[in-house]
């Protein structure tokens, strides 16, 4: 229930009295001090009243907060009464539904363990019923038994004589096919023994014709190493040669007077050539170590046409190769050191070394110590070539 509140009426506000302008006189005008006027009594009441009335409607304005704060707390405490009725109805409601469900269950329950009793008392009876029409078909089974047992004895024994007659009639005509068998065997012997010496004359002569093709691929084959290391060495000489021609060329440049002065020579040998040899990865000159590290690069990043991969993917053995590269970046000599095992690998190998030629000339450090720079390296590939 709300309280009303009166508020006062707020009292009219007064009008301040007008202000009289001094009398001006004839006297001589003199500094005065301004006195502040007094305050008026009826602004000050009309002041208070405002004040109180201002007071009264916050007082107002609180209750009827307050009032609507009691409002909304009955209201809620209405709500949640008839929340809480609201739940207990449905929870009364809830175990009767239970109970109505026991009561249908415990009633199902007692109707099926009558009808369980009744099916049970059925199934005996039928079960009595099937024992005694079981007893009698096993009576008249039993009879037709031995009846039937008496019958395969009779036939049993007749049988027994033919298999017997049939026995003695199997057992000659197996004697007989035993007499066929021996003499066809020994006949197949006689013939086995015909046919594996004839195997053996052409086996016999197919060997000698397959070692007189290898001594003479042996030889050919020889023939043709020697042929090739022939010419090799022939080349090999045509190239000192010519070497030596140059380096005597520019060495009679160099000097001329010298050489005027002494008795002409022939031409050096190539196994004057200052020499540098690398058999591994690493050597105390720094520029050999460098210059056989660009000899693998090209190599290894060479691309290998088809024919040349399909022979590395034959079984081998990874070949030792020993490479004699010149001052000027040609190749004078490849040598299988350690050979793959297949002749077309080997023959694959000395194909790359040329394909990839000329190398990089030696550089000025280098040309100043060696005519000929030898690597010697390890070919392996799987995927591409690496030379360890």
């Amino acid at each position: 229930m709300r309280t009303a509140v009166r508020t006062p009426d707020a009292a009219p506000a007064l009008a301040a009295p007008p202000l009289q302008a001094p009398a001006l006189t004839d006297l001589p005008r003199l500094p005065v001090l301004a006195t502040p006027p007094a305050p008026d009594p009826e602004i000050a009441r009309a002041a208070e009243r405002e004040r109180i009335a201002r007071e009264l409607r916050r007082q107002a304005e609180a209750a009827r907060a307050a009032e609507v704060r009691l409002e909304a707390q009955r209201e809620e405490a209405a709500r949640l009464e008839a929340a809480r009725q609201e739940a207990a109805r449905q929870d009364a409601a809830r175990q009767e539904a239970a109970r109505l469900a026991t009561a249908r269950q415990e009633a199902e329950r007692l109707e099926a363990a009558r009808q369980d009793a009744e099916r049970q008392q059925v199934a005996r009876q039928d079960a009595q019923r099937a024992e005694a029409a079981r007893a009698e078909a096993q009576r008249v089974a039993q009879e037709r038994q031995e009846a039937m047992r008496r019958e395969l004895v009779r036939q049993e024994a007749v049988k027994l004589e033919a298999a017997r007659q049939e026995a003695a009639r199997q057992e000659a005509a197996r004697q007989e096919a035993v007499r066929q068998e021996a003499a066809r065997q020994d006949a197949a012997r006689q013939e086995a023994a015909r046919q594996e010496a004839a195997r053996q004359e052409a086996a016999r002569q197919v060997s000698a014709q397959q070692e007189a093709v290898r001594a003479a691929a042996a030889a050919a084959a020889a023939s043709a190493a020697q042929d090739r290391e022939a010419q090799r060495e022939a080349r090999l000489r045509a190239i000192g040669r010519q070497l030596d021609e140059e380096a005597a060329r520019r060495q009679a440049a160099a000097t001329p007077a010298t050489a005027a002065s002494q008795p002409p020579r022939g031409p050096p040998t190539v196994s004057a050539l200052r020499r540098g040899r690398l058999f591994g990865r690493s050597d105390a000159n720094a520029e050999l170590v460098l210059y056989a590290e660009a000899f693998a690069r090209r190599i290894q990043l060479n691309t290998l046409p088809e024919g040349v991969r399909e022979v590395f993917r034959r079984p081998h053995n990874p070949p030792l190769v020993t490479v004699a590269l010149r001052a000027d970046g040609t190749v004078e000599s490849v040598v299988i050191v350690t050979s793959s095992g297949l002749p077309e690998v080997d023959a694959a190998v000395r194909r790359v070394v040329e394909s990839v030629a000329p190398y990089a000339p030696f550089s000025p450090v280098l040309a100043r110590e060696f005519d000929v720079v030898e690597i010697r390296r390890t070919w392996v590939f799987d995927t591409a070539i690496r030379l360890n």
